[in-house]
Order: structure tokens, then sequence, then C-alpha cells
């Protein structure tokens, strides 16, 4: 998926999406090739669910609109992909929190965020998970 659209800003842009083996990404990127910024998520419950948890945009190009322009981007194709998102990104439940009526009325599915989920995310990103490290007495 290659989106072209442009930010708030005036500003011309590609969003498309970068499968990865345990991480995937919305990437928001010029025409030159310079990365703006980046939404990452999990594939869940065998592909039913996108668990969204971390959107970055660069600090060069803050406050242009780059991170709404990558939740419409990836929420969009959510909704295209009939997946059901969970928003552990602190900007996705936001937005999902102010116009999750919206979102769901325009065809999209979400569901909050569970200690199952983020255990998940550490896992895929290589950090400890709930009880990592617990010993049993």
């Amino acid at each position: 998926m290659t989106q072209e659209t442009t930010t708030a800003a005036g500003e011309t842009a590609t969003v498309h999406l970068a499968v990865g083996d345990r991480i995937s990404s919305y990437i928001a990127r010029f025409a030159d090739g310079r990365v703006a910024g980046r939404a990452d998520f999990i594939d869940a419950s065998e592909g039913r669910e996108r668990i969204f948890f971390h959107t970055e945009v660069d600090p060069e190009y803050g406050g242009r609109g780059f991170g709404v322009l990558l939740l419409r981007e990836a929420l969009a194709d959510s909704i295209r992909k009939g997946v059901t998102v969970v928003p552990v990104c602190p900007l996705f439940a936001r937005h999902l929190t102010k116009h999750g009526g919206e979102y769901v009325a325009e065809g999209g599915a979400y569901r909050t965020p569970r200690l199952a989920d983020i255990d998940l995310v550490k896992r895929a990103v290589g950090g400890p998970s709930r009880g990592a490290g617990a010993g049993r007495a």
C-alpha cells in the first residue's frame, strides 16, 4: 500500500506500509526519500488485530501534521483490511477516545488494550514481559 497525501502544512508525502517479521510500520517519506515519521504495529490474533504501539515523527518535521497523517492512513488501511485496531500508542488511544464513534461509523473496529497486548509488544521489541524474571518461592 502506498498512498500519496498532503500534510496540514501543504507538504506532499507518501505513506507506505513496510511489513516486517514481527513489527510492521506505516512510514511517511518525502519524494527525495527523507523519512518524516513512522507508526509501528504488531499483527496479532492471526492477523485480525493490529496493536499500534509507537508513533514517531522526526523532530525536524514536528508540528507539520505528520503524526495525524500517519494515524489517518493507518486507520484507513485497517478499515480496508477489516482488522481491529488496539491502540497502545498514546496518539492512537487519544484519537479513538475522541473519535472512536466516527471510526466505527466508517467501518472501523477497535478495542481497549489488555495486559496481554502490552506483553506481546514488549516481547516483539525485545523488552521484558510482565512477570519475566520473577522467581518462584
